[in-house]
């Protein structure tokens, strides 16, 4: 028996829904391709050639989901991930502006074009360019938490 990857579970494949539907919403334009199932478009954002990653409203927030390429990017594997508090993908030197980001983000539904310094698992840092972060709603407008996605990446 083949074991299901982890992003098929249940609870993931809604999330993805709320996380896709969020972004069409705020950017008025669709992340990835909607057709299909709900798990073909979960296939689809999961191996994507860009970083999408999103963590749930919390007071630390936890990261829940992270596409290949955000894994990769990280160096960790789902489990590790998304146990993984949001704020340690950056060093404490910039842990303040990251926060003041996503403050802004929270407050007008979504930011584009975000810049800032990240740390993987192992240390490497990378500074991430051209990002857009955006507020993960349910279909009443219930924030439910913040996504974020970019294609642009360098190491430093």
């Amino acid at each position: 028996m083949t074991q299901q990857p982890d992003w098929v579970s249940p609870l993931t494949l809604v999330w993805c829904q709320y996380l896709l539907d969020s972004y069409a919403y705020w950017m008025g334009k669709e992340l990835v391709s909607r057709n299909g199932t709900p798990f073909d478009q979960a296939e689809c954002l999961f191996n994507s050639p860009f970083v999408v990653a999103s963590h749930a409203l919390q007071d630390d927030p936890v990261l829940n989901y992270g596409n290949r390429m955000a894994l990769d990017l990280w160096e960790m594997d789902w489990h590790r991930f998304t146990r993984t508090l949001s704020r340690q993908t950056a060093e404490p030197v910039n842990r303040e502006e990251r926060a003041r980001m996503l403050s802004q983000a929270e407050k007008q539904g979504y930011i584009s074009d975000y810049r800032g310094v990240r740390i993987s698992s192992t240390g490497k840092r990378f500074l991430i360019e051209q990002a857009t972060i955006w507020t993960i709603q349910k279909p009443d407008g219930t924030p439910l938490g913040q996504g974020a996605t970019f294609s642009r990446w360098r190491l430093i």
